[in-house]
Formats: structure tokens, C-alpha cells, sequence
């Protein structure tokens, strides 16, 4: 048998060597968020929530629950994959970003919240920066420190219910897409509450209070808790180099 024929077929089925775990889903993280929808052009989906059993086997934890996503669907983000051929997620295309992300911390509107994450309440100087070419874009400042002239032009005032007049905010949690803050890849993207089962957002990930409130209360930070969002299609390529769970009924 040719050695290099056999390093080359170790290396396609993603077996590098022994120990070294391929694909962005390292053993770790031990809470999966998954939402898939029917498309990439899809604006709804619903979400799984899968948790590491002692046997580092996924368990699927309670039934999937709707979630919408932005007005255009879905395209490539930057998170813990691979950058992937297709179309990228880019500031203002009302595209979810697409692929594995951290989940950062909690934040709202309320004092405090029952969630295993840490929590940021938020008040009416926090914003996310998400105009292009701003020194803090994509990050979360308050105008106490960066002075109100640093977030002029930027559309995502953190206390909705004052800048507003909605609670979308109200509860929700920061997706790590775009870590390294690459002006004009897309910025801001939570997940939060949703106006309605049918309403869009403008690239975040929303839903109900009370699936938000359950996911609050699941999420484990020392769980190092990630969101995978993907169309069923690409799911389903990715599940075994990516090592995600099967979608569909747990035995």
C-alpha cells in the first residue's frame, strides 16, 4: 500500500492524528445551539439545543422551537470554521451569518437575569457600533467612556425600549461573529427576541420570550456554549467533517 496515498485518505476523512480533533467543534464545548433553515434565502428555522453526554455523545435537550433569522436569509459569517466558498455576510445585507460561532455574554434590559452566562445590563448610553470604518465597530461601548460623537450614524442603541420603543432587546445574548471586528464583514449579531414568528430581523437570530428564557436558563458558560447555523443542505454535508449532531429524533 502507498504510505502517501494512505496520509492522503487519513487527511480527506479529517483523522490528522490521534488527539487532534478536525473541524471547528473542539470537546470542550459542550452545548450546541443549532438552527437550521430550509434555504439560504429562508428568513425561518428552528432551533435544537444539544448538550455532551459522559460518553462525549450529543444529546438532544427537549423539542426544536421556531426562530427567524434576517430579511434576507443567510450567508458565509467568520467564526470558529473555515472560511467556505459561497457568498459572504457583509455590513447592511440583512443576512444571518451562517457557521460556528461562541456565544458570548447575556445582556438586557433588566438588573439581572436567571442564565448560567454572564450578564451586561444594559442602559440607554450602550451601543454596538456598526458603522463601517468606526474605530469600535462591532464592539459594544457606552457613551459614558467613548462620548456621544463615537456612536453617531450607528443604528443599534442597546436599550431599544428607550431609543425605540420595542423590548427586542430585552433579553438576549452576543453571537461571536467577526471576532477580529473586520470593518464591513457584519456586526452586532445577537440573539433575541423576535417581533413576530414571521418577522424577520436585520441578521440576528430571534424568538419567543419563552424559548429565549429557556435557552438563558440552559446556557452554561463553563460549557463554552456555541451556535451553529447552517441551511438543512449544508447541515447535512457538515455533520460528519464538522462533527455535529444528527438533526431529527435522538435514540
Amino acid at each position: 500500500m502507498n504510505p502517501f496515498k494512505n496520509l492522503i485518505l487519513l487527511l480527506a476523512s479529517g483523522v490528522l492524528c490521534a488527539g487532534v480533533q478536525a473541524g471547528p467543534i473542539e470537546n470542550e464545548h459542550r452545548q450546541l445551539a443549532v438552527v437550521v433553515t430550509d434555504s439560504w434565502t429562508d428568513i425561518q428555522g428552528e432551533m435544537t439545543l444539544f448538550e455532551r453526554g459522559d460518553d462525549n455523545q450529543w444529546l438532544v435537550m427537549g423539542e426544536p422551537s421556531a426562530v427567524v433569522i434576517g430579511r434576507t436569509g443567510l450567508a458565509w459569517g467568520i467564526g470558529l470554521h473555515e472560511h467556505q466558498q459561497g457568498q459572504q455576510k457583509v455590513e447592511g445585507d440583512g443576512k444571518a451569518p451562517a457557521g460556528v460561532f461562541r456565544l458570548g455574554n447575556a445582556f438586557g434590559y433588566m438588573d439581572a437575569l436567571t442564565t448560567g452566562l454572564d450578564y451586561h445590563p444594559m442602559d440607554a448610553g450602550d451601543y454596538c457600533i456598526d458603522v463601517n470604518g468606526s474605530p469600535y465597530y462591532n464592539q459594544l461601548v457606552n457613551t459614558k467612556v467613548v462620548g456621544e460623537k463615537a456612536v453617531e450614524g450607528s443604528s443599534e442603541a442597546m436599550r431599544r425600549d428607550i431609543h425605540s420603543q420595542d423590548d427586542l432587546y430585552k433579553k438576549g445574548i452576543l453571537v461571536a461573529h467577526n471576532p477580529e471586528n473586520i470593518s464591513g464583514a457584519g456586526s452586532c449579531i445577537f440573539m433575541h427576541l423576535w417581533r413576530a414568528a414571521d418577522k424577520p430581523t436585520a441578521g440576528c437570530t430571534a424568538m419567543a420570550e419563552a424559548d429565549m428564557d429557556t435557552l438563558l436558563r440552559w446556557l452554561d458558560k463553563d460549557k463554552q456554549p456555541l451556535m451553529v447555523i447552517l441551511p438543512r443542505m449544508e447541515y447535512a454535508l457538515k455533520q460528519t467533517p464538522w462533527h455535529l449532531p444528527p438533526l431529527g429524533t435522538q435514540e
